[in-house]
């Protein structure tokens, strides 16, 4: 284009000295309809430095180059300014004159720092189109945001658009055309805010015949800053075409977080995302000196549903809030696709491994997440699973299926509100599970269980389950290969086994101050623990607990048992019980013994207990019955019979 010197004037004025504002284009009326623009007049005088021009006409540059002199500044009242470019030596430009058609070059700012996107200026298109022109609106939009926030802006408002985004295909130009998930979405810059209403509608273009490129509609790639705020974001699982051989990884997310750092989306709406909603990591393995981590991300207020496979994908990232979401049917199958993999809520799951010599090694870390106040529904899965991570914290949620953790340290399930919703009914709400000099320091406590077939399973070392009242489920606590366990002041009333422990191993674990009720089997149940010959020394302390009614207390092929100044009211049997003692404690039977021992019991010790004589009338009923008992180094005395 030929570049010409500054000859834009308005028909009838003089020339223009320093600090100067004048308007280009015609007298209209006040009458005149808002949506016609007249056309600007122009003459042949010279726009001076520091001039204002007030745009209330449509200003066609017909294609030219317009170099300007120092600091003009350019005022929308009404106008426009199309087809050419503008090149500025200082001065400002408002941001309703910007579209498509001009271009702006040297050094020029907005005039605000909000801009405010209408969509019939950028040439964006919107509703069912195809793979280019939805490729093209991606690159649009992406180069929207870094040309205004260049120009000045902090803050990117869009109102009403409803367009399709191409994102699983490589745009690279170079040999080396890799596909790269969080590159080919709409990337947001730094220290920028994007703010959508309930009128912003972002769709990613469906995958295609067998695309396993995953893909998401916004990224945030090694950026800071950056606040993302409403709209309504629609995934391809319902269009996507998956591969035959999927193995339930394929699809796409809707935000990609790529060592973000403060980072906070609240308030959209998420839907049908066919791999996800979001992927939340790092680039750079943790170990290595370029290791980029991700910090500092909320995601708020946002409603998630019907995301294939999980809803968040966490796998690197420190100092990370998920508050006052709702999640709905997570990894369901619909009629397009299964569910896929997972099938959790929320997916903590960095990896590491171990190197030649045994030492762990992290590619990736995460750490000191809050997950708080969010409600939960019909995931197939749960709402939470916690692979892998450290002092992560699940606090005041609603949730309607499960939460298990493995390898976890520091984390703390506090205050949350489990009612069984759908096929989570026939499932446990808690899994606690985790071996390894990684597991330590994790506490359940404080927590609402109510509607499942078990209320919390502890399988882990260091777990401090305490003051969960755990209802109207079939059993309440289970343990199993439990270890340094302590299990206080919780309170059951269930329909099966109120606290159980079968076909395993406990060690160091105590059951204490706990209050048991059953309308079913029995208060407290355990067989087959701690009987293998690595684990008979083994111990499980229970002590001062409340047993309320007469469903009664078994011991069976155990040992390593220690029974202490527990109240019961129904009996005890011990039945091939070895290494273990039953002392001062307060036993009120009806319909059984007061303590039976039975079959072979060695290096038992029987003492100071008190026992209410059997009130039942349906049998033979004695305080301690041990006629049929095989007694090896066992000691009773001193238990009194009233």
């Amino acid at each position: 284009m030929k570049k010409i010197a500054v000859n834009l004037a308005i028909l009838g004025m003089m020339s223009c000295s320093k600090e100067t504002t004048f308007s280009i284009g015609n007298d209209n009326t006040q009458d005149e309809a808002p949506t016609i623009i007249l056309p600007c007049n122009f003459d042949a005088i010279d726009i001076k430095e520091n001039a204002t021009l007030e745009i209330d006409c449509s200003l066609d540059l017909k294609g030219e180059t317009v170099s300007l002199p120092n600091n003009v500044n350019f005022n929308f009242n009404g106008g426009e300014i199309t087809n050419g470019t503008l090149i500025f030596n200082g001065g400002t430009i408002a941001g309703e004159l910007l579209n498509h058609t001009i271009d702006l070059e040297g050094d020029v700012q907005l005039q605000n720092t909000t801009f405010n996107f209408l969509t019939s200026k950028w040439d964006i298109v919107e509703g069912t189109t195809d793979s280019d022109t939805a490729l093209e609106n991606t690159a649009k939009l992406e180069k929207l945001f870094f040309f205004t926030k260049k120009l000045g802006a902090d803050t990117f408002k869009i109102n009403e658009l409803d367009a399709f985004f191409e994102v699983t295909r490589v745009t690279s130009t170079t040999s080396n055309q890799n596909y790269y998930p969080s590159l080919e979405a709409v990337n947001l810059p730094s220290d920028f805010n994007l703010i959508m209403t309930s009128n912003t509608h972002l769709r990613i273009f469906p995958g295609g015949n067998y695309n396993k490129n995953s893909g998401a509609i916004l990224a945030v790639r090694d950026a800071e800053n950056i606040t993302i705020t409403g709209g309504n974001f629609y995934g391809d699982r319902n269009e996507r075409i998956f591969s035959p051989d999927d193995t339930g990884t394929e699809g796409s997310h809707l935000i990609h977080i790529h060592s973000g750092r403060n980072i906070v989306v609240n308030g959209g709406n998420f839907q049908n995302g066919s791999s996800g909603t979001f992927a939340i990591y790092s680039f750079g393995f943790a170990f290595n000196p370029d290791y980029n981590p991700t910090e500092n991300v909320t995601i708020k207020n946002c409603t998630i549903k019907n995301s294939r496979r999980m809803a968040i994908a966490l796998v690197d990232g420190r100092n990370v809030t998920i508050e006052n979401n709702t999640f709905i049917d997570t990894g369901q199958p619909n009629a397009n696709t299964d569910g896929g993999e997972v099938g959790y809520a929320i997916n903590i799951e960095p990896e590491r491994f171990r190197d030649t010599n045994g030492d762990l090694q992290e590619y990736q870390r995460v750490f000191d997440v809050l997950i708080k106040n969010n409600t939960e529904s019909g995931s197939r899965g749960g709402f939470l699973t916690i692979t892998i991570g450290q002092d992560i914290t699940v606090k005041g949620n609603d949730i309607g299926s499960r939460v298990v953790s493995s390898f976890v340290s520091g984390a703390k399930i506090l205050d949350n509100n489990f009612k069984a919703v759908g096929s989570a009914q026939d499932s446990w709400a808690m899994f606690i599970a985790g071996s390894g000099e990684t597991v330590f320091n994790n506490e359940i406590a404080n927590n609402s269980i109510q509607g499942y077939s078990a209320g919390i399973i502890v399988g882990s070392i260091d777990a401090y389950v305490h003051h969960n009242n755990i209802k109207d489920c079939g059993a309440g606590i289970q343990l199993s290969q439990a270890k340094d366990a302590r299990i206080h002041n919780n309170m059951i009333d269930v329909t099966k086994n109120g606290i159980q422990s079968t076909n395993t191993y406990c060690d160091n674990v105590e059951i204490k101050e706990n209050t048991v009720t059953t309308t079913g089997n029995f208060n407290l149940y355990v067989a087959n623990m701690n009987n293998l010959d690595d684990d008979k020394d083994k111990q499980m302390i229970i002590e001062a607990n409340d047993f309320k009614n007469d469903k009664g207390i078994i011991f069976s092929r155990a040992s390593g048992i220690t029974f202490h100044k527990n109240s019961m009211t129904g009996g005890i049997s011990f039945t091939n019980v070895d290494n273990s003692k039953m002392t001062e404690n307060t036993i009120i039977p009806n319909e059984s013994h007061g303590i039976k021992l039975d079959n072979v019991l060695n290096d038992v010790i029987v003492t100071d207990n008190i026992i209410s004589i059997p009130t039942g009338t349906t049998g033979n009923y004695r305080c301690l019955y041990s006629d049929d008992a095989v007694l090896n180094n066992v000691t009773i005395s001193n238990n009194s019979c009233n």
